[in-house]
């Protein structure tokens, strides 16, 4: 079974639609348990920052590549 290694190359414009599905779901899961996640606050935005820095580190670097 070699479905995980088959390699495929994407646009940008491609992952327009799945980028708009996963922030949908975000979205309608982060209103629906609004109440749960305020706890959390400090800690997904501190996981947010970590990987927004990691992210943009691994796309500064593939650009010089």
């Amino acid at each position: 079974m070699n479905f995980f290694k088959i390699k495929t190359s994407w646009s940008n414009a491609e992952f327009i639609p799945i980028k708009l599905c996963m922030a949908s779901i975000y979205i309608f899961i982060g209103s629906y348990f609004h109440e749960f996640f305020q706890n959390y606050y400090t800690l997904l935005l501190i996981v947010f920052g970590i990987t927004v820095i990691w992210f943009v580190y691994q796309w500064l670097k593939k650009m010089k590549a």
